[in-house]
């Protein structure tokens, strides 16, 4: 004899895990052990922008919700597909240095957000800054400016 089981206990369970995973993505905040190593407010890493655009576009691009990556405790946003997928094969490779914070204040031992719209790729790698006028500052000598942050990243995430 074939019995059919109903469906509705498996539908319970499919609908709770989606809104669970809606929660933590867009409204719940996540209760973490440790510092949050990306800058990301209201959960987003660098205010939206998508990371991968910083490396095969002429400007930073916002990226868009239906090309969402949680990873590292922040919600990576992505203008395609692709750039998700490009994302998701080596997030290292794409992220900015020292979770996203400016790289100048970093180096001089302060925490600032890094701003999306004030950057520098330097060895294949993204470097935020808090506004353009520290972008300057940081230029003087990029290579003492990243030894002197890797000084102190990410133990001055402990000072928060």
């Amino acid at each position: 004899m074939l019995m059919h089981r109903p469906l509705l206990p498996v539908s319970c369970v499919a609908y709770a895990a989606l809104a669970l995973l809606v929660c933590a993505i867009w409204g719940t905040p996540q209760a973490s052990a440790g510092p949050r190593y990306f800058s990301a407010e209201d959960g987003v890493a660098i205010r939206g922008y998508d990371p991968v655009s910083f490396f095969i576009a002429e400007a930073p691009e916002r990226g868009q919700r239906d090309h969402a990556v949680m990873w590292k405790g922040a919600i990576w946003l992505f203008r395609s597909a692709e750039n998700q997928s490009r994302f998701e094969s080596n997030p290292r490779a794409y992220a900015p240095r020292f979770g996203g914070h400016c790289a100048y204040g970093m180096a001089r031992g302060l925490l600032f957000d890094g701003d999306p719209l004030s950057w520098e790729i330097v060895d294949g790698r993204l470097f935020l800054f808090h506004n353009p006028r520290v972008e300057t500052l940081w230029q003087a000598d990029p290579e003492q400016m990243i030894q002197s942050a890797r000084a102190v990243w990410p133990s001055i995430l402990r000072q928060e």
